[in-house]
């Protein structure tokens, strides 16, 4: 049975003063990337009350943080409350975030949902376990945002999230989609935004080890090798070793779509296309 150890708990300084002076200029950078997502796709506005989905990783804790700062200094005013989904893990330390997020002065709040003992019960043992979960947390998530008020889901997606889930699609499910930077649900009650999208991962990592963000390591998923998606980061890496910037190129493909020069006739009229002898 999977367990999760319980980290040391360092003391995170409040966001925009405990990066070191060598660092400022990687949190101005965040910062800056996330801000520019924030525009760029209309992720918030004003009077929005966004619901930070916090999971105890470094990419969550970095979102949480950017948005804190940029609610300081935004032009538009808006509420932020974090939300941590409990999902009865063993061996989760439940007394991590509530003590991070009362330290920080934000509003949060707990959700405790037994999701691990129904994907456990549900999905054969060496099968890989992610599918279910994150449908079981989505909806839960959809609930929560009702519940509080939220106009907006913010999650702390990746550069690299999105590179990976592109290249999923394409191998595993023949589809040419990725993560979008804003999603409107399919009942079109909630908006999901993702403010790091222009954000590389090895930037969070190293901002997360120099806020010394008490770290909640997630093994139900992360212990089964076999994962689709490490595979394909693994691709990534070695691409990115030999072709330095390609995945960020690759990103920037997903922002400059031409569909007549694809191949699907639901997103492009081919049928009516005719020359001028014609």
């Amino acid at each position: 049975m999977s367990t999760i150890a319980v980290p040391d708990l360092h003391a995170a300084s409040p966001p925009g003063v405990a990066v070191a002076e060598s660092g400022r200029k990687l949190e101005a950078r965040l910062r800056r990337q996330a801000g520019k997502a924030i525009a760029d796709y209309g992720m918030i506005g004003d009077g929005d009350r966004v619901m930070v989905c916090v999971s105890g990783g470094k990419d969550s804790y970095t979102l949480l943080d950017m948005l804190l700062a940029l609610q300081r200094r935004a032009p538009v005013n808006f509420e932020l409350v974090a939300v941590n989904l409990d999902q009865k893990q063993p061996g989760f330390p439940e007394e991590v975030l509530p003590r991070y997020l009362e330290a920080l002065g934000v509003e949060y709040r707990i959700v405790e949902e037994d999701t691990y003992s129904v994907v456990t019960r549900v999905v054969p043992r060496g099968k890989t376990m992610c599918g279910l979960c994150s449908r079981l947390r989505r909806g839960i998530l959809y609930r929560v945002a009702d519940e509080l008020g939220a106009t907006r889901i913010a999650l702390g997606h990746h550069r690299e999230d999105v590179v990976e889930t592109l290249f999923l699609n394409m191998f595993y499910c023949a589809a040419l989609k990725a993560m979008p930077p804003k999603l409107l649900s399919d009942d079109r009650r909630h908006v999901v935004i993702r403010p790091l999208v222009y954000c590389r991962e090895a930037d969070i990592a190293r901002y997360a080890e120099a806020r010394k963000f008490p770290i909640i390591p997630c093994n139900l998923c992360g212990s089964q090798e076999n994962l689709r998606r490490r595979q394909i980061k693994q691709m990534l890496t070695a691409w990115e070793t030999e072709d330095p910037g390609r995945t960020e190129r690759l990103f920037r493909s997903l922002c400059n779509v031409t569909p007549s020069h694809l191949a699907d006739p639901g997103n492009f009229d081919f049928r009516s296309l005719t020359g001028i002898n014609n």
